[in-house]
């Protein structure tokens, strides 16, 4: 499964003009390059959209030139190559942590065996400029994101119908409590809910992100 730049801003909270900053190369590299594809079309990974949450709960709390600069240390002194999805990095507004079972290493600074208190799970819900990012592996009561289902694409609970097709049948006129007449194991709810995400993830559109939400 590959996810558009809009459904992986979706699952993300990163607005589209943060992920195409963040692909460019300032220094030494950039902050997440897609690893499925980097041209156009572009493509995310699942592992990419963990990333990304990662990349934007730091945003949250610290700067990008901070965020980069720690990316710097993980990458080159430290030598650590694995997809950034692998780490689990926090920032307490003055610098960004790799945290590890015993110990957490400050990657601006450059400082080991600090102990952090506070660990965040990149996964569960969160806000980002007042907009609610849901929970990356339930973003909604009745559609989960599985990457041994189809791949990651968001679909209806214990199914593996994606929620877009749901949300289609709606858009097109066809009433939640119908939508059984299609796809007998979904639920009027379920279809809701399909429908709440699909307007979700369209709100990501060029067209519709806020022009407040600038590349950082």
């Amino acid at each position: 499964m590959a996810y558009s730049p809009t459904l992986a801003a979706a699952l993300s909270g990163a607005t589209l003009r943060q992920l195409a900053h963040w692909r460019k190369s300032a220094g030494r590299g950039a902050v997440l390059v897609p690893e499925i594809s980097d041209v156009r079309p572009i493509l995310y990974s699942f592992r990419d959209v963990v990333a990304l949450r990662t990349c934007v709960k730091l945003r949250n709390d610290t700067s990008l030139q901070r965020i980069r600069r720690a990316l710097d240390t993980l990458r080159d002194d430290l030598r650590e190559r694995d997809h950034l999805s692998a780490y689990q990095l926090v920032a307490d507004g003055s610098s960004i942590y790799l945290v590890e079972p015993d110990q957490a290493t400050d990657l601006v600074h450059r400082k080991a065996n600090l102990v952090i208190h506070e660990m965040v799970d990149v996964l569960r819900p969160f806000y980002r400029d007042g907009r609610h990012i849901p929970d990356l592996l339930r973003p909604r009561d009745h559609v989960t994101v599985d990457p041994a289902i189809r791949g990651g694409v968001p679909v209806i609970e214990g199914t593996r119908i994606p929620y877009d097709e749901v949300a289609a049948l709606l858009r097109d006129g066809v009433p939640a409590e119908r939508v059984s007449d299609f796809y007998p194991n979904v639920t009027a709810s379920a279809a809701m809910d399909a429908a709440d995400f699909a307007d979700y993830v369209d709100s990501y559109e060029p067209s519709r992100e806020p022009r407040a939400a600038a590349a950082g």
